[in-house]
């Protein structure tokens, strides 16, 4: 299997753990009772904690189709090869990285990370589109 697929089936379990982990700690905040609600009734802002892993959750939400396209579309093209394959592994590193420095509420280094990752899904798309 092209090592860009491998990503992305790797980028399937971080989007669980992203989704898991949020609403774990939506669910100590509010409650299981919120949790197995229909979540109607209106609920105080955040924690510090719970606001910023479902930001980070958002995050990856927002960039994970932009990384399907590009990836998957070197894969179809028949463009992949071994500086895509390296391309899509430093962007999963990245987004490895993130989720815990956003978690730890780590500023800066935490958007370096995520310009990293956008930089290496950047760089297929341009790969896709023009190589």
């Amino acid at each position: 299997m092209p090592a860009e697929l491998t990503v992305l089936a790797l980028s399937g379990v971080l989007l669980i753990v992203h989704i898991f982990v949020a609403i774990h700690y939506k669910t100590k905040q509010y409650g299981v009772d919120w949790n197995m609600g229909a979540r109607d009734e209106d609920t105080e802002p955040l924690n510090d904690i719970a606001g910023r892993l479902q930001r980070a959750s958002d995050n990856f939400r927002e960039t994970l189709p932009l990384a399907i396209i590009a990836l998957l579309g070197v894969v179809l093209a028949d463009k992949a090869n071994e500086w895509t394959a390296i391309a899509a592994w430093v962007w999963l590193g990245a987004r490895l990285v993130y989720l815990p420095l956003y978690w730890a509420g780590i500023p800066k280094v935490r958007t370096y990370v995520w310009a990293v990752s956008l930089l290496a899904l950047l760089y297929v798309l341009g790969v896709l589109l023009l190589g």
